[in-house]
């Protein structure tokens, strides 16, 4: 092959990479940036007289859902349920999309905007993957993720697909920069997963028969960057919008507004199924009897105008200002809803330390499992959004205080690890 692909299929962003043999690597772009955001936007094709829907994907999604002159409909973290048995089908407009057909879709789409680059990207391709999918808890899940993961880039086009865990195509980036052999730990932080990965490294320019680069264990947790943005969505925005407020039924019995409905608000991935008319009249319902009406409406208006993407990009406005400074503001003014509170550093740590903590339980398990101390660690490679907050990083200062910790290229790492890798396995 004179070019290898490595396609980092994200819960929030994706990235594709190019390596070729003359050792250059070339990121896809996607419009103005090097990412391509995993959604999709599906609304009513108005020229269509059979009902057709028009769907577009990634940068397209974003700008079709921003403009749309009638609600349409946001798909966004499919990958989160690929280990969910649960979840055979959806239903958008007239239309049942299986899982896979939607992350299909989303990957043909990526392909085609990468293809108007680099030309046709054929049917071989080395793909990323978590130590675990999200909510996985044994063997046999993370089994059926794949195989569902593997059917969808068969409809995208693509019947010939290794499979990588995430941090060990981190791995091969961070190889490049070596002239020494490493004990390296890697973490990798993406929407869903973090993934942790020991593995004993040679330099790049090592000879072919010096190469195999040993791994020596890897491990998983299903907490990452959604996970915190959900504790910022339910201490920030979920109070405003009726969380723990109440109601009153046709008997005059006060009770709690539903605390599920909450639990679809924190989690951007479920946010678009309260968009149903089963749940927009119970929400009606709940409003009519409610105690504390202006809040139910603002819940409404969040869901009817479908500004879940909106309230993300508000989050991780303020997410990521808490990691570059100790207090910040949360604005949020949308239809009927207004929001602008404080938020401290201190704060954010405190609702997500229990997060926080099973990630550091996750890397101690990793190094008891494979009998390693945490003082014989050379070097510790970090990549992914979250590798930015404070809570995160302290986590490596302080039980490596012997090992360089850095970092890097952190939304795009794993992608270009994976064509590393592509071209020299598969080259």
């Amino acid at each position: 092959m004179s070019q290898a692909f490595g396609l980092d299929f994200g819960t929030t962003n994706s990235a594709l990479a190019l390596a070729r043999t003359d050792d250059s690597i070339e990121l896809a772009r996607f419009g103005a940036g090097s990412t391509f955001r995993s959604i999709l936007y599906f609304e009513e094709d108005e020229a269509s007289r059979s009902g057709k829907l028009r769907v577009v994907a990634g940068p397209d999604a974003i700008q079709s859902y921003l403009h749309a002159r009638e609600p349409g409909r946001l798909i966004q973290s499919t990958k989160s349920y690929l280990a969910s048995r649960l979840f055979s089908q959806t239903q958008i407009f007239n239309q049942a999309y299986s899982l896979e057909e939607l992350i299909g879709v989303l990957l043909r789409y990526l392909r085609q905007s990468a293809e108007a680059q680099f030309g046709a990207l054929g049917d071989k391709l080395v793909v990323g993957r978590p130590v675990h999918f999200s909510g996985t808890r044994t063997q046999a899940d993370d089994d059926f993720a794949v195989a569902r993961l593997r059917k969808a880039f068969a409809i995208a086009g693509f019947d010939e697909v290794q499979f990588l865990p995430e941090p060990v195509a981190a791995a091969y980036k961070y190889r490049q920069r070596l002239d020494h052999d490493e004990l390296v730990l890697i973490a990798d932080f993406g929407g869903g997963t973090s993934d942790f990965s020991l593995v004993k490294l040679k330099p790049a320019q090592a000879s072919p028969s010096e190469l195999p680069d040993q791994v020596i264990g890897n491990d998983g947790v299903g907490i990452a960057g959604d996970t915190f943005d959900s504790k910022l969505v339910r201490h920030l925005v979920a109070p405003m919008m009726g969380l723990g407020s109440q109601y009153k039924n046709e008997f005059g019995k006060t009770l709690p507004v539903p605390n599920w409905l909450y639990e679809h608000l924190e989690r951007w991935h479920y946010l678009s199924f309260l968009k149903t008319r089963k749940n927009l009249e119970l929400l009606r319902q709940l409003q009519f009897h409610a105690l504390e009406k202006p809040k139910l409406d603002a819940l409404i208006d969040l869901v009817d105008h479908d500004l879940g993407y909106r309230l993300y990009q508000a989050i991780e406005s303020v997410k990521c200002s808490l990691s570059e400074q100790a207090t910040s503001q949360f604005h949020f003014k949308e239809a009927a809803i207004a929001i602008d509170q404080a938020v401290a550093r201190a704060d954010f740590e405190r609702w997500i330390a229990g997060e926080v903590a099973a990630i550091a339980a996750c890397v101690d398990r990793l190094l008891d499992n494979c009998n390693i101390a945490a003082q014989d660690i050379d070097a510790v490679f970090m990549t992914g959004g979250s590798s930015f907050v404070p809570a995160i990083r302290t986590i490596f200062e302080t039980k490596f205080p012997k090992a360089t910790i850095r970092a890097g290229q952190e939304f795009t790492s794993v992608a270009e690890g994976l064509a590393l890798y592509a071209r020299e396995q598969l080259g």
